[in-house]
């Protein structure tokens, strides 16, 4: 038997990260068992999908290395709404389900205490289709309904609890766990990895399997991802969308490898290994069923460890999107003919060592690249107090007396103008780096001078002199 596993994202938002977590395990299985990963996209709720979603989708797994041509599919939901009705009709067909003209104020209605959803009002009412009649599964009275799940063992449910659910709506639209079975059966899922929220629903899609006649698949529900609080993450409130963080400038090699500890550790004491470890070590029945955190702060460290490992030329390739603003990436504050590569280039390792996410390389190199400085106000206040004006006009005639404009010479004879004024190199360095760069943290001071160069950078300082007037 071959192994087919699926990833079923909806076309309704931005690419969630439980679901990229979902999709690298389902990977990574398909992968170490020789099978196929099946991408289908759930599309049937029409009011709320966009094209552009299902791109979205399609290209947040490209970049996480799910690419295009390397799995089956897309399929598309919609495309089998006749499979869907045809097996509504098998199950009314076959005694295994009726029809129901109960409103949901009936139903409400009859709710007692000790009744937990629909009553079974409709079951031997004989009704035929008709319009606004829903079409309910027969659940069994008796028994129980035994989940085999590689994460959770056998969850038990008692088939007396569960209610008879609807397949079709009045319209005769199937409904999710309907279609979603359907699908999975016509297209020889053998396995469904997915995440813990949709544990409650799998007694009713399994019964919905044995009705139709086929051997349910195996079952693995992985953790929910929560937030601090220990909330399932949510849109409308959580960071939660994969495409904002690889816009942010996280590397998609750092972001696989923390998605995929979500729930699961590789041996050893690391969590930081190559992906071709986890693509060997992964293993479904070793994931922890306890609630997955989604720890944002652990993620920007683990990034800047993926930075900073990074080779120098790799390191500068990786930042081109934000220096040219292509792609999603918003343009920098400089027109593109003022961006000068091989300065970047000089700067780029004191730059790696500083950043943990992509975009923070924009303001760390502006200064290289502005005709005059983003001024931050109150850099400009902090470091241009009682004494400013007079080590700049020192700084400003030891500089142009300077043979050799480079770091070495240029740390020297400031610390020499600060040295006269009772002033420690950090002091003395203040009012230099606001002049220069706008900012009081940065990249190396003197480092920065030499690549900006002699002419602008006197000019930065002549200018702050006489705004200090």
């Amino acid at each position: 038997m071959t192994v087919r596993v699926r990833f079923a994202p909806s076309p309704t938002g931005m690419f969630h990260v439980g679901g990229a977590r979902s999709a690298l395990q389902n990977w990574i299985f398909a992968k170490q068992q020789g099978g196929v990963f099946v991408l289908r996209i759930e599309d049937t709720d029409a009011a709320r999908n966009r094209p552009e979603w299902t791109e979205g989708i399609l290209s947040a797994l490209d970049w996480i290395g799910i690419v295009r041509g390397s799995y089956e599919g897309p399929y598309f939901q919609s495309s089998y709404a006749g499979e869907h009705r045809a097996a509504a009709q098998r199950l009314y067909e076959g005694g295994r389900a009726y029809y129901c003209d109960c409103t949901r104020e009936d139903v409400q209605a009859r709710t007692g205490p000790q009744q937990r959803g629909y009553d079974g009002f409709c079951r031997d009412r004989g009704l035929e289709p008709g319009e606004g009649r829903a079409l309910r599964f027969r659940t069994p009275d008796e028994g129980e309904t035994v989940v085999v799940d590689l994460v959770r063992g056998e969850p038990t449910f008692e088939n007396k609890l569960i209610e008879d659910f609807v397949i079709a709506r009045g319209d005769g639209s199937p409904v999710f766990l309907l279609a979603n079975v359907v699908d999975d059966m016509s297209m020889g899922i053998t396995h469904v990895i997915r995440a813990e929220e949709h544990l409650p629903n799998t007694p009713k899609q399994q019964l919905l399997w044995d009705a139709l006649g086929v051997k349910p698949p195996v079952w693995a529900h992985v953790p929910v991802v929560v937030n601090e609080k220990r909330q399932k993450l949510s849109k409308r409130r959580d960071k939660v969308a994969l495409e904002a963080y690889r816009d942010e400038g996280y590397l998609a090699d750092a972001m696989r490898n923390y998605l995929m500890l979500l729930g699961w550790a590789p041996s050893g004491d690391r969590e930081i290994v190559p992906w071709s470890v986890i693509e060997e070590e992964f293993r479904l029945d070793e994931v922890n069923p306890s609630p997955a955190f989604f720890d944002e702060k652990k993620l920007r460290a683990f990034n800047g460890d993926y930075i900073r490992a990074l080779p120098v030329a790799d390191f500068v390739e990786a930042c081109r999107p934000w220096l040219t603003g292509t792609g999603t990436i918003a343009p920098p504050p400089w027109q593109p003919d003022e961006f000068d590569p091989a300065a970047f280039a000089a700067v780029a390792p004191l730059a790696q060592t500083r950043i943990a996410v992509l975009s923070e390389i924009v303001p760390n190199v502006d200064f290289l690249f502005l005709a005059d400085p983003l001024i931050d106000e109150a850099a400009w206040a902090k470091a241009m107090k009682e004494g400013a004006a007079d080590l700049l006009d020192a700084a400003i005639v030891a500089f142009e007396a300077l043979e050799s404009w480079d770091a070495e010479s240029l740390k020297a004879t400031l610390e020499a103008v600060g040295a006269e004024r009772g002033l420690k190199l950090g002091k003395a360095q203040a009012p230099v780096r606001v002049a220069v760069t706008g900012r009081t943290v940065g990249l190396p001071l003197f480092e920065s001078l030499e690549v900006l160069g002699r002419d602008r950078t006197l000019t930065r300082l002549r200018a702050a002199r006489v705004r200090l007037v």
